[in-house]
């Protein structure tokens, strides 16, 4: 069995599939607690469902994309049969992770998606980084960072150039703020980073949807 919080159809909002219709399963409990986390309803609480029923609900929706978040999932020894049985019906998955437990384990077929931040000084929780975790991701994957001011915007930049990863690297405006800003540093600059807004947050504001 696994808590969820909810599930729900709507767009990818974050990285590279951003716009693409996906169902999305919100799995309960997360082991942070980021300052501008906006998503804390998912902290506790939720229904448990069998890894089954939520297989054969994907199925009432006409897209292969199934999206697996938080919380931090990863937190539910569930999630791996999950996965696994929606790998068997050839949904691409994408794994929202935090990056502060292991994705050693995480399957590798070419469907499996791994979506892991490096939380910023501005999350409060650097210090829960697993940056080995950037060893274990394939290029197929991506790596996230969300920012807040400058402090933020150096320290993904350092990391960026310490850790060397050949998927994409995501800079994401926290709360959709300043991004005209960060998109002109990252140009100036010249990083090898692509800068993505929240675009669900674009459409519907604080709603997760239709």
């Amino acid at each position: 069995m696994l808590t969820v919080i909810e599930t729900f159809y709507s767009i990818e909002g974050e990285g590279p599939f951003i716009g693409v219709p996906t169902f999305f399963i919100r799995l309960s409990g997360c082991n942070l607690r980021c300052t501008w986390c906006d998503t804390k309803y998912s902290y506790s609480g939720g229904e448990h469902r069998t890894v089954d029923s939520l297989v054969e609900e994907s199925a009432h929706y006409n897209t292969k994309f199934v999206c697996i978040t938080g919380g931090e999932p990863l937190l539910q020894k569930e999630v791996y049969p999950l996965m696994n049985k929606l790998l068997d019906k050839e949904y691409k998955i994408i794994l929202e992770t935090s990056g502060s437990i292991s994705v050693e384990d995480v399957p590798t077929e070419d469907n499996m998606i791994i979506s892991m931040d490096i939380k910023t000084p501005s999350s409060g929780m650097v210090e829960h980084n697993l940056y080995h975790n950037i060893e274990l991701l394939a290029e197929k994957d991506y790596l996230k960072f969300v920012i807040a001011d400058e402090k933020d915007y150096s320290f993904a930049k350092s990391i960026v150039e310490k850790y060397p990863f050949y998927g994409e690297v995501i800079f994401q405006p926290e709360g959709g703020k300043n991004l005209k800003e960060l998109t002109e540093k990252v140009l100036k600059e010249r990083l090898n980073v692509r800068v993505l807004p929240q675009l669900h947050k674009l459409i519907w504001g604080e709603k997760r949807g239709v």
